[in-house]
């Protein structure tokens, strides 16, 4: 037994593709770039892109068809999968994909923020009337944090997202 997972966070390539099967599943595709930066053997930065093919399924992919734009940053958790397919003369031929269980949208594309403006009024805009903000909250003894904030981040399934 062995352990595939992957995680990714890079910019789109080019907007998502979606298309349906027979019993109507969105399957979502699109590129997504990622980077490093490394010296070479004369001591120089280079960089180096590494594009992968991302693959979504369902409710997440019809999500990612609606809300990613090329040069969008997202994340992606999920597992890699080659499939093998024959050419038009017959040839073997391998594609590398990354099956996507989870995608986080991170923020807009580059030079824009993280808020991008998807049109009508936002969804939780009635959610969080009448909650105080951080700033309006007493002040704790431990530097100013609340003993309950948790350093870890905050993850949302596709059921807490409001649409």
């Amino acid at each position: 037994m062995g352990i595939n997972k992957v995680m990714l966070l890079g910019n789109l390539g080019k907007d998502p593709e979606v298309r349906y099967t027979p019993q109507q599943m969105a399957i979502c595709q699109f590129s997504l770039a990622t980077g490093e930066r490394k010296k070479d053997s004369n001591g120089q930065w280079v960089d180096h892109t590494e594009w992968h093919n991302i693959v979504v399924f369902g409710k997440t992919a019809e999500n990612c068809a609606r809300f990613l734009k090329k040069g969008r940053q997202a994340f992606i958790e999920g597992r890699i999968r080659t499939r093998k397919w024959q050419d038009k003369e017959g040839k073997d031929r391998y594609t590398t994909e990354i099956l996507a269980d989870a995608v986080q949208f991170v923020g807009g594309t580059k030079g824009e923020g993280a808020d991008m403006d998807f049109g009508g009024e936002p969804a939780n805009s009635n959610v969080l009337a009448g909650i105080p903000t951080a700033d309006s909250l007493p002040k704790a003894a431990n530097g100013g944090r609340s003993p309950s904030v948790r350093d870890e981040p905050v993850t949302f399934d596709d059921d807490d997202i409001p649409f």
